[in-house]
Formats: C-alpha cells, structure tokens, sequence
C-alpha cells in the first residue's frame, strides 16, 4: 500500500493521530485490584490533583524532549486529562501501591505544526503500556514501563489571577498584547498589543468589573489596531473569567472571548 506516500503532511499527521486515538491502553496484571478503592492510596495522593508538564520521553534509550504543551492531569476519581503536545487526551487511572495503570484513553484528531506527530505516538504508547511505576522526588515524577521505558513530568503550580502577567494568545496580538491584575491598586494593566493600558479592575464572583480604560494613543499596523479594537470592548463592562492551570479565558457580555497564558 503506498496511499501514505500520496497524502499531504498534514494528511499523515491526521492518519498518525487516529491511530493513537485508537490506541488500545494495555490492562496490567492485577488491574482489578488496581480498581479498588483499597489499594494505591499512596501513589494516589502523590499523582492525583496535581498539573504535571512533560518533560521528557526515553523509549529504547532513546529521550525525545516534550513539546511545551504536553501535560497530564489526574483527578482525585482516577479521570485523566492532558495533552500529547498538540492533542488533547482522556483516559482512566487505576493505582496500586506505587504502581498506575491508564485505560479508555481517547485523543482529538487535530493537525498542528511544530510538533511531531511521532512524539505524540511515543507518549501515547508508554503511557498505555500497562503497569507504570510512580516515582516522585519532590515536584519530579517519573513513570517507567516494564522494559525501562520512561516519561519524566515536573509538577507545575496554578497561576493566580492576580500579579499574573497574562500573555494574550487569541485575538493574536503578535505576543505584544498581555494584562496583569494588581491586587494592591486594585487595577489592571499592560498592553493592548501597541498602546498601553490601565484602568480600575473590580473581581468578584467569577467576574471583573473593568473601568474606563485610559491608554497612550500611538497608531500602529492595521491588524493590531484590529486587534485593540477587540481588547477595549473588554472594558467599561462586567466580563466573566475563567482560570485553568496557567491559561485564563475572558468572556465579554456579547460572547466575545479572550484567551490569555500566564508568562513564564
């Protein structure tokens, strides 16, 4: 069969991720008990409730380091959440003293650039090689397959609303556009992505009630003055917001939405 041959790149990268999506995750030795509310306790409370970003994957001896975006997170119930450097991934966990299995896991489909549709496949295929053995070390984790296969996973903390310099990622502003919220002065500013900003910022209840802004008043390209634009509809308006981990999503009263990292 040579149809791969013929696809487009980002043809094989679609064909590469259903199979991972696909990806049966492999039931250990033991998984029943693994399933109990009995056992794992231990490694359970290590791993559990915790943002740990890939660092790092050995198969073979061989490490490929992670894309920034690969993480997992595991709840308290043993639901799994993460992202193998472009898609997103669900799955279950089960522990057993120091030991984790994942199954059912499920993948998006995306095509992305800059992150190699085989790093995604080499994650996905350690994380279900059955039993896993935990190790934490501080804000390190290391899980290791049977055959000495590693993923190495530092713990990150949650970025707070406040003294958080928050980078807007969508609208795109080039990386020139980011607001911090002061708890002291009660304010938010920063960059509207050419002119700066500032104005009084009100937070309650999963809302922000944002002043009048007062900006410099420099023209710039048109696509960032597009881009201001949208920003400025933020305020003079109460906005929802929403936090997860180190991202934050602002929602305006017409539905208009701000996407924002936290700065490394």
């Amino acid at each position: 069969m040579n149809t791969l041959g013929t696809l487009g790149k980002d043809k094989q990268r679609l064909a590469a991720i259903a199979t991972l999506a696909l990806l049966p995750l492999a039931a250990a030795c033991g998984s029943e008990d693994a399933g109990s509310d009995s056992v794992g306790s231990g490694a359970s409370a290590s791993v559990s409730g915790a943002y740990w970003a890939v660092d790092e994957v050995t198969v073979d001896g061989k490490k490929s380091a992670a894309p920034a975006n690969a993480y997992l997170r595991i709840a308290d119930g043993g639901e799994v959440k993460g992202n193998l450097g472009c898609n997103n991934f669900g799955a279950d966990a089960a522990f057993a003293d120091s030991h984790v299995t994942f199954d059912k896991v499920q993948a998006t489909e995306m095509a992305c650039d800059g992150v190699p549709a085989g790093f995604e496949q080499t994650l996905a295929r350690t994380l279900s090689a059955g039993d896993l053995t935990t190790e934490v070390e501080g804000d390190k984790l290391t899980l290791t397959t049977e055959d000495g296969d590693r993923v190495a996973l530092t713990k990150e903390e949650a970025a707070p609303l406040k003294g958080t310099k928050w980078n807007i990622t969508s609208p795109d502003a080039d990386g020139k556009a980011h607001l911090t919220f002061d708890e002291k002065t009660g304010q938010v500013s920063g960059s509207l992505g050419c002119n700066k900003v500032k104005a009084e910022a009100t937070v309650r209840d999963g809302s922000i009630t944002l002043g009048t802004a007062s900006t410099t008043r420099m023209m710039c390209d048109t696509s960032l003055m597009k881009t201001e634009k949208t920003l400025l509809g933020l305020f003079d308006s109460t906005v929802k917001y929403g936090l997860d981990h180190r991202s934050i999503t602002l929602t305006s009263t017409n539905g208009e939405r701000v996407s924002a990292t936290a700065a490394e």
